[in-house]
């Protein structure tokens, strides 16, 4: 899906706004020259907003001194208006000055382009970010489509209901499938949301290693597939990622993706999770409710952490794959969901057969087609992909911008062994975004990061390192003594740390900061 998003974003409507000829020139040019085909380019400020109005275009590359009115005025205007407030704005500007940039982002502008700029970063940067406009409007549209069908067989669900209201059997059966069909949309709708939210932002399937083009190899054949996918891997590489990319390939794509932590669950309420149970069969059942494979009729379930589903659960779960059959708890009637199942884990799941604690022939039946996620260790020269990608991601969330980022400190993170994979990566880069002073990435002395080691830092290193809270709540507690806990303004500790001083008070907040009392 998000190639389709990338060849589309050629053929979206970009408006150039700069009051100095050869600016739009050669704007117009480098984009040209990469293949967009609907091009704008106005000098006049106003004039630029009416045509913004007249016809929203998809993105806008707008420099900020100007004659008449700045570019950041002409960013809020545009942002309070209902027509053109969702488009992505990049200011390109002369101007080098981190306030600006601030004032930038604050006006409502996605990214900050100095001048003179390099036409690689200005094509890179219109091209993720006309991506992510056209993947939430698709999304959005998705939603709101699923929405409306669902909206509508509720509807007629209802009319049924009123026009059998003196018959008591088929008024319950019609009653039944308005709660499931409630059940699916609320879960429908959550499914989508969130994908509006990871929708790139968290997106960490990146990475040119032959390890990991070796998986999204596997995962193109399988994913049209219905067969059972078995997901293995360490903590932290991605494997909920990749069975994402598998359902949204699939045929299944439209239909939701119900997703199960069975670590996560009580022992006691699994078989209630995944088949439902009937009003009154055990103490707490005020209501019937719908299990998690009828949810995922149609569509894909994802059963993370299966290595700790217990063994009694195991039994009937193998049942539902071999016959995509199963029973409420305390009903006698035999249902059916056609669902994909794709499993994870990160145990050993050989060694938990020789234990006894799973059974042979529910492994061989999930292990259909087994995809081994390659921990972050095997594939080091994804990392500094990765890095500038979670930089480049987290920067309007953080208010801060990182330009560089030094040799040594690259080596550093490229040494590391990451036990926590991918995920203990993004921690320690927005960490250390959060903690790095200026425009350039640093790594603060109390990460789990030797910058000045080559060889791999051992585990136990990391294990005796501080928690990210207590590193970062000593970090800006010392910079406010240091103010004397003065917090906006010149030589405050917003300033200082490099953060807006609502961020700052928001931080301040969440980790229970408080200035003490005389």
């Amino acid at each position: 899906m998000p190639g389709n998003l990338n060849a589309t974003s050629l053929t979206s409507d970009i408006l150039i706004v700069d009051d100095e000829i050869p600016n739009l020139q050669l704007l117009t040019q480098v984009l040209s020259d990469a293949g967009y085909q609907s091009l704008r380019s106005i000098r006049q400020p106003k004039l630029a907003i009416e045509s913004a109005m007249a016809k929203p275009p998809s993105l806008i590359l707008l420099d900020v001194s100007m004659p008449e009115m700045n570019g950041f005025e002409v960013c809020r205007h545009l942002k309070q208006e209902t027509q053109t407030s969702d488009i992505p704005i990049i200011f390109v500007s002369a101007l080098q000055d981190v306030q600006d940039r601030v004032q930038g982002f604050e006006a409502g502008g996605v990214d900050f382009i100095s001048k003179p700029f390099q036409e690689a970063e200005i094509l890179a940067r219109v091209r993720i970010h006309l991506a992510l406009h056209n993947f939430q409007l698709h999304l959005e549209d998705l939603v709101a489509k699923r929405t409306a069908e669902l909206t509508v067989a509720n509807k007629a669900l209802e009319s049924e209901i009123n026009q059998r209201q003196h018959a008591n059997h088929a008024l319950k059966q019609a009653y039944d499938e308005i709660r499931k069909l409630k059940y699916r949309l609320e879960a429908e709708n959550l499914t989508l949301k969130e994908e509006l939210r990871i929708s790139f932002e968290d997106n960490e399937l990146i990475g040119k290693s032959h390890a990991f083009q070796k998986v999204l190899q596997q995962v193109d054949h399988v994913a049209p597939t219905d067969s059972t996918v078995l997901i293995l891997g360490e903590t932290g590489t991605g494997k909920g990622l990749i069975a994402r990319r598998i359902h949204h390939l699939s045929g299944r794509k439209d239909r939701p993706l119900i997703n199960v932590n069975c670590a996560a669950l009580p022992a006691t309420l699994i078989e209630s999770e995944f088949f439902g149970h009937e009003k009154g069969s055990f103490t707490g059942a005020i209501e019937n409710k719908i299990g998690r494979f009828e949810l995922a009729d149609g569509g894909t379930i994802f059963l993370d952490e299966i290595g700790d589903l217990p063994i009694e659960l195991q039994a009937k779960l193998l049942r539902v794959l071999q016959d995509q059959e199963f029973e409420r708890i305390g009903s006698s009637i035999t249902r059916t969901a056609d669902t994909r199942v794709i499993a994870a884990t990160n145990r050993d799941l050989d060694a938990l057969i020789k234990q006894g604690a799973f059974r042979a022939d529910l492994y061989y039946r999930l292990g259909v087609i087994p995809i081994y996620m390659p921990p972050l260790r095997e594939r080091r020269g994804d990392i500094s992909m990765l890095v500038w990608f979670f930089i480049t991601t987290l920067q309007p969330r953080l208010g801060k911008t990182i330009e560089s980022i030094s040799s040594t400190v690259m080596d550093a993170l490229t040494a590391y062994d990451w036990p926590g994979n991918v995920r203990e990566l993004r921690n320690v880069v927005e960490r250390a975004m959060i903690l790095s002073p200026g425009a350039s990435l640093e790594l603060i002395a109390d990460l789990p990061i030797d910058q000045n080691s080559t060889p791999a830092i051992t585990r136990s290193r990391v294990r005796q390192s501080a928690k990210l809270e207590e590193v970062e709540r000593a970090h800006i507690v010392s910079v406010l003594e240091a103010c004397g806990w003065k917090v906006r303004g010149k030589d405050g500790a917003a300033e200082r740390l490099g953060l807006k001083r609502s961020t700052l008070q928001s931080r301040m907040k969440k980790l229970g900061i408080q200035r003490p009392s005389s």
